[in-house]
């Protein structure tokens, strides 16, 4: 078998500064020059690219879509990609759109024992149909309190036992009972699980048959600031048609305020503060409150298809085992006439991972396992670009060695330290900290501000069908100001970027930390791509298993 090259000689391609032009034909958007290696420039051009105006902000279905498609198609061609979807670049993802109509006159109507009140939609509330009902309503429907709204048996925990909730409406509060105690063997502590994950909690209640469902925000239990939920859901929301996804769904679901829920509570003649805190441990009881529920939304549903794209890099020598890099393409289009570019989510992973797919073209001798690079659709909406993958892969996921995503990367400078979302579950972790010892720096188990967002990212759904994953990025301990500046950028980012129009390209940003990460991620891939290197495994303890459970 052939082996891999020296670590220095790779180093030195990875940072080789020789560039090959990219003709008007082939790139679409003007010439250009791509270096073999992992440069800053050619980060900078793709994300350029990928977050201007002309692409609307990348929404699934639209002409954002096509042209996001379009040059990804270019740009896995010039670089040599072979299609990876047998013959072709593209894997069709149904979905159904459902858009709320007259969201300005949607009111969640609250009459309870001391009081009543109208929840406006946007500032107060947002609401809509996951069931992608064309017309659903509530009319007094009881009121229940579930805590967390876990159901959980692994953790011998149940926030639904007993209960009939036909007819009832539930309210849930975001994340799990670990975030709020600190207690760091109740679920994962103060690490964001499954179970804390909006979906999760939005099927455990269908499940349980309740009419609907809303979620109290909490901008540090969810990691991120209202603006980012009314956002999201005031424009069209995505689904998987049920023929690909049978899970329960409910008819209505949506958010509360933490201010909105204080009020539905005392309306009811309740303390929401005290009954939040009796939901952080053992024992607790959903509580019928003394109050119910009306609301009837109207939305426009329609059904489309979008695209995961997919180039490979065939293996010499074992062509049927694959390494996946994967980055979510999509973003959140337009809405009333402004462009959500997603420069950092997520541009600048889609851009690392053309990167790194530029690194493995261009080395020799050429992988001996296959790589496929994948630009998955549809993350924004709940992970189902991926989800769709894995339930239809291109190589047999018992036959796949990891998945390495590439999600919004640091645009802030170098740091001292690299992140691991999620530490603790395989052993990619050690691969990822002997690689990133050659970049003389240190992997940092919970760097990133919990809640963490291993749930939150593609990732997620290749670790649940058992696929050993990374998602690594920067540190906040940087070379420029350390742990401090860290934070406070990435601070600044979540409140004032973070799914907002203003998360724009930026041509003064600092992409030396990015290019690290992107250097170290490749090295994870060619370690694993030698013919004899062993298939990862999940570690003792995580939550996932190996299809077959078999090591290979």
């Amino acid at each position: 078998m052939h082996r891999l090259l020296p670590v220095a000689v790779i180093s030195f391609l990875l940072v080789a500064c020789h560039h090959h032009s990219a003709s008007d034909r082939n790139s679409g958007y003007g010439s250009a020059a791509f270096s073999p290696g992992i440069v800053e420039a050619d980060v900078s051009q793709h994300v350029k690219v990928l977050a201007s105006d002309a692409f609307e902000g990348r929404a699934p279905g639209s002409k954002g879509e096509q042209r996001t498609i379009e040059y990804l198609i270019q740009q896995f061609q010039r670089i040599g990609l072979q299609p990876g979807n047998q013959d072709g670049w593209l894997q069709v993802v149904p979905y159904v759109q459902a858009t709320l109509q007259h969201a300005d006159q949607a009111q969640l109507a609250i009459d309870g024992g001391k009081g009543k009140s109208e929840l406006d939609f946007g500032s107060e509330m947002v609401v809509g149909s996951p069931a992608d009902e064309p017309h659903a309503a509530i009319k007094d429907s009881p009121i229940v309190f579930v805590g967390y709204g876990v159901d959980a048996p692994d953790q011998q925990w149940s926030d639904y036992a007993g209960l009939d909730l036909k007819g009832k409406t539930v309210v849930i509060l975001v994340n799990d009972p670990g975030w709020s105690s600190q207690d760091p063997m109740l679920f994962k502590g103060r690490e964001l699980t499954w179970y804390g994950h909006w979906t999760s909690k939005f099927e455990a209640a269908a499940r349980h048959g309740a009419a609907a469902a809303f979620i109290v925000h909490d901008a540090a239990a969810a990691g991120y600031p209202w603006n980012v939920v009314q956002t999201a859901w005031s424009g069209p929301r995505f689904s998987l048609p049920t023929s690909e996804d049978a899970t329960p769904r409910l008819p209505i679901a949506g958010w509360l305020t933490t201010a909105s829920a204080r009020k539905l509570f005392a309306d009811a003649g309740a303390d929401f503060d005290a009954l939040k805190k009796s939901a952080d441990v053992h024992g607790f009881k959903p509580v019928e409150l003394d109050a119910r529920a009306s609301i009837a939304i109207d939305s426009a549903i329609v059904r489309g298809q979008s695209h995961n794209v997919i180039g490979e890099l065939p293996g010499s020598t074992r062509p049927y085992e694959a390494i996946i890099y994967s980055a979510h393409w999509d973003h959140l289009g337009q809405h009333d006439h402004q462009i959500y570019h997603g420069a950092v989510d997520n541009a600048s992973g889609v851009a690392g991972m053309l990167e790194i797919a530029e690194a493995f073209a261009h080395r020799r001798p050429k992988p001996q396992r296959t790589i496929l690079f994948m630009a998955l659709t549809m993350e924004e909406s709940g992970l189902l670009g991926s989800r769709y993958y894995v339930d239809h892969p291109v190589v047999p996921l018992d036959l796949t060695l990891a998945d390495l995503d590439v999600d919004a990367l640091t645009v802030i400078g170098p740091s001292r330290d690299i992140a691991v979302i999620g530490y603790g579950q395989s052993q990619l972790d050690d691969y990822l900290a002997e690689e990133a010892r050659t970049q003389r720096r240190a992997v940092t188990p919970g760097a990133v501000p919990k809640p963490g967002f291993f749930a939150r990212s593609g990732q997620f759904n290749f670790a649940r069908a058992g696929v050993p994953v990374l998602y690594a990025r920067s540190g906040f301990d940087l070379l420029d100001g350390g742990v401090a500046a860290g934070r406070k950028a990435y601070d600044d980012y979540i409140a004032n970027r973070y799914h907002q129009p203003a998360d724009a390209f930026d041509p003064n940003w600092d992409l030396r930390g990015m290019v690290q990460d992107l250097r170290v991620l490749y090295m994870v891939g060619s370690k694993l791509a030698k013919g004899n290197a062993p298939f990862p495994q999940w570690k003792p303890g995580s939550d996932f298993r190996r299809p077959g459970a078999e090591a290979k």
